[in-house]
């Protein structure tokens, strides 16, 4: 009555369905009772509203385990407050359905990539600024902020945070994406990232973003704004896509294909927004015909010469599961109870299929696959562009780079950097210009570090040892604190089995990478050495140094793993781990790793098989779920025969072929050697497996992949079981299979690499070029043989201007430019630009991508796409050039 009286209203929900609502709070409920540490929910204490404790509650059910143990309650409460703030304040907030708000603006997670403050910051800057558009609009709007702040640059797999990409001004198109996603968000609008694994007829995956607009979600290229939506350059090569995915925060229930059902997000399949599709119906059977019921079913399409799983389901009660992709080629591997069967499906034909789990490891056979990618194709823009719109874009594109370079121009210079080193007494002043040109926005924190550690030349090791991306967003007090709490040289890196003289430089090596270096795998990096320094019982220290078994053993008994709370595998925080005491098996590793390095152990996870190791006068792997005193797994010998084939003559790993190890469970791991070639060690047949050369492996059963990629995109692969027995040595064939009558890809190049106009303006090849296949040719002026070939091209010039793709035309310097006199030679194609390589990049890449003995032996002509696919290569005198490169173009 009291109520009726007064006006009593019910409590305003943020989760108005009452069964969603009940499912998150026992999920939260669930997720609190798995830590022992209560203070990581402190923040529920916290004064709130009945909207703002469901959020709160929302994120926390459902967010990976590190982001509750490396991150104060009171950062998520102030995303939610401003996230609430902002549907109020913008225009379009109240029209955003509560489900796309909830999965789509809240979250402050867009991927894997470490958290910051980037919402509360980006909306500062973006809110006037969108305030009185069209929620269409408002989304290209944001597209333009963030290329001013953001352009494409290649770095490491590590995705720097939001803010870290705009200190650096530049990311991949992880990060792009991250970041737009982010800058989206911030001032309410929904956003996600999507990507494709693996692209299906190139070497590559790509990233970029989808936004809710009035009901649909549109896409856009992150950093990279258009007129209209819908619109990107990779409009095509999305269109023969096999697979896109996005991550849904939380439990989602909207009307996509649902990938996979996690504990912290639901992964989805948009593929139908890009590509025409077909699905598959996958029945999973035993060696007796009898349907298997829980089978794990890995999709995987080939890529950088492996099959890369870019889906897994598990097969129902009739041991059915089922996936829609693009209509293309991908290989199906199901295992079960350590058995397993594969087969090629060809999606849009074939409707079902079945797999026998007919195959043990340890079973050898070679199989021989055609894999063919989706058909050509474009998508459709949102609406057409008029040529109006593409200047006024332009325009618009062209002030937001001087926007950003002048930023640029703010870091750190060479003299400057040449300055600091005099007054630091550095030992190399290359080496404070190499590494303050490194740190670029983070300048400021790097030139602090260098000041602060009394030890310039120390702090220079220090720096050389962590990434580039490292020096670009670590703060000082993370690099102080690992060049001022890693414990001196332990006595036994001067020792080792093989050599037991001290090698003084041996182990300076050793401590420098495994000991003072923070940086372990993917982690982003943290003050962890003098937070160990006090936490470890001292009784645990003095064994471990003794054993560093006994640390291995400390792990085991307090560390619980559940990768089903981290199922993305982002890194813990080391210090994170000790709080939670839960983690993922990858960040439980990298833990142990920082806690051996912090008590002066030197410690790694050996990057090409990803076991964790500790050194103790020799390296010892660490098992464990094995019982204590564990040996060492039994090694054998490989290498390989290979009959080179035309235009091959030494295949690369991750190129042309990879070799994975078959796991008890009949699973594939593929083995990295990408750092044994980053350490110059060569990723080559013929550094690696050449006959008497030979890798060294752990007993067990491999599978090597081997494949060509033709221009069509279609790939000529080959599958080799093979076992590695203990002190034996295997020799297995490395087979290239080919196809005189078809285009194959001979090489590869970068696409922005960078060179000078004729008006001396830098600019990159993509930049002149924009996307599908080009000609670069590197010219010798006043020479025959350029003089032959311009006259060739120019005998075929209505046939170039058909084809409509550039021409891109260098000489090695504009001396050289100037005795060039393009009237000598008829009317030149329409599509030819003209330039200089005057740094000489575009001629070093392209001699060393196809391997030519002589740089100077001019013209050099090649025909390459977008991904730097190299189709076509002449080099000197070459009759019919002309008619070589147009018989190229046809079959493209």
């Amino acid at each position: 009555m009291m109520c009726v009286a007064f006006g009593c209203k019910k409590p305003e929900h943020f989760i108005t369905d009452r069964t969603y609502r009940e499912q998150v709070s026992n999920d939260f409920d669930a997720k609190v009772e798995l830590f022992a540490d209560s203070s990581l929910f402190a923040v529920f204490d916290t004064e709130m509203t009945v909207p703002e404790r469901e959020a709160m509650q929302f994120l926390y059910a459902y967010m990976p385990v590190g982001d509750i143990a490396d991150y104060d309650g009171e950062f998520y409460l102030q995303n939610v407050r401003s996230s609430f703030a902002v549907r109020k304040e913008m225009p379009w907030g109240k029209n955003i359905p509560e489900m796309i708000f909830r999965h789509f603006v809240l979250p402050v997670r867009v991927n894997n990539e470490n958290l910051d403050e980037s919402r509360m910051v980006f909306y500062e800057e973006l809110k006037e600024r969108v305030k009185g558009l069209s929620l269409r609009d408002a989304v290209l709007e944001v597209n333009h902020w963030c290329h001013e702040k953001v352009v494409y640059t290649p770095s490491d797999a590590r995705t720097s945070s939001p803010l870290a990409s705009v200190r650096t001004a530049y990311g991949r198109c992880g990060e792009e994406s991250t970041f737009t996603v982010a800058a989206l968000r911030s001032v309410g609008i929904p956003a996600r990232q999507v990507y494709t694994p693996r692209w299906a007829h190139t070497d590559d995956n790509h990233a970029w973003v989808e936004a809710w607009v009035d009901g649909k979600w549109y896409f856009l290229g992150a950093c990279e704004p258009e007129p209209v939506l819908n619109l990107g350059w990779f409009n095509a090569p999305a269109y023969r896509g096999m697979l896109m995915h996005t991550k849904a925060f939380g439990a989602y229930n909207g009307p996509e294909e649902v990938m996979e059902q996690t504990a912290c997000y639901t992964e989805i399949n948009v593929i139908d927004h890009y590509a025409p599709t077909g699905k598959t119906v996958v029945t999973v059977t035993d060696s007796e015909g009898k349907p298997v019921e829980d089978a794990l079913v890995e999709f995987k399409l080939y890529n950088y010469a492996e099959f890369y799983s870019v889906a897994r389901k598990k097969t129902d009660g009739k041991g059915r599961c089922s996936l829609s992709a693009g209509k293309g080629d991908m290989l199906v591997w199901a295992t079960k109870d350590g058995h397993f069967g594969f087969r090629k499906v060809s999606f849009g034909k074939d409707d079902e299929v079945t797999v026998a789990l007919d195959k043990t490891p340890g079973d050898t056979a070679s199989i021989e696959l055609d894999i063919v990618p989706p058909v050509e194709g474009t998508i459709a823009a949102e609406k057409e562009v008029t040529d109006r719109q593409k200047e006024e874009n332009a325009r618009r594109m062209h002030e937001e780079d001087e926007i950003r370079n002048r930023y640029v121009a703010t870091f750190f210079t060479d003299e400057q950097a040449e300055a600091l080193s005099k007054e630091l007494s550095a030992a190399s002043a290359d080496e404070v210009k190499k590494i303050m040109r490194k740190s670029r926005g983070n300048h400021a924190e790097i030139e602090k570090f260098m000041r602060a550690s009394g030890k310039v030349d120390e702090a220079l090791r220090l720096l050389n040892e962590v990434s580039d991306k490292d020096v670009r967003d670590t703060p000082s007090d993370v690099l102080l604190d690992h060049l001022n709490h890693t414990p001196s040289i332990p006595e036994n890196l001067y020792e080792s089995e093989e050599k037991p003289t001290k090698s003084p430089s041996a182990g300076l090596r050793l401590y420098s990478s495994y000991v003072l270096n923070p940086r372990v795998a993917n982690e982003f990096l943290t003050p962890y050495k003098q937070f160990f320094a006090k936490q470890l019982e001292a009784s645990l220290v003095k064994a471990a140094q003794a054993n560093p078994q006994a640390l291995v053993e400390w792990v085991k008994e307090h560390i619980t793993v559940r990768n089903d709370l981290n199922p993305q595998r982002i890194p813990m925080m080391p210090m994170g781990v000790w709080k939670a005491r839960v983690a993922d098996m990858h960040s439980r590793n990298i833990f142990f790793v920082a806690v051996a390095r912090s008590l002066g152990i030197p410690a790694r996870i050996e990057p090409v098989t990803g076991k964790v190791q500790y050194y103790d006068c020799a390296w010892f792997d660490v098992d464990f779920e094995a019982a204590m005193g564990q040996a060492n797994a039994p090694q054998g010998d490989l290498s390989a025969a290979y009959r080179p084939i035309k235009a091959l003559d030494n295949p690369k790993y991750y190129s042309h072929f990879t070799i994975a190890r078959l796991k008890d469970d009949a699973r594939l791991q593929t083995l990295n050697f990408e750092t044994e070639a980053d350490m110059g060690a060569g990723d080559t047949w013929k550094d690696l497996l050449q006959s008497p050369r030979s890798l060294r492996l752990d007993e067990g059963n491999y599978l090597l992949v081997s494949g060509t990629r033709m221009a069509s995109g279609k790939v000529l692969a080959r599958l080799s079981f093979f076992p590695v027995e203990a002190d034996k040595k295997t020799t297995v064939d490395l087979v290239m299979r080919h196809d005189d009558a078809d285009i194959q890809v001979i090489g590869n190049i970068n696409a922005e690499a960078k060179y000078r106009t004729e008006k001396g303006e830098e600019t990159t090849i993509l930049n002149t070029t924009g996307r599908g296949y080009f000609v670069i040719g590197i010219l010798g002026a006043r020479q025959e043989p350029t003089n032959h070939a311009m006259r060739d091209i120019a005998k075929l010039k209505a046939d170039f201007e058909q084809w409509n793709r550039s021409m891109i035309l260098l000489f090695k310097n504009e001396q050289n430019f100037k005795l060039f006199d393009r009237n000598e030679f008829g009317e030149l194609p329409s599509t030819v630009t003209f330039g200089t390589d005057e740094s000489g990049e575009i001629s070093r890449m392209i001699t060393d991508a196809m391997k030519l003995s002589n740089s100077d032996s001019l013209p050099i002509f090649i025909i390459a796409d977008t991904f730097g696919r190299v189709v076509f290569v002449s080099q000197g005198y070459t009759i019919g050039l002309g008619e070589q490169m147009m018989k190229v173009i046809h079959q493209l």
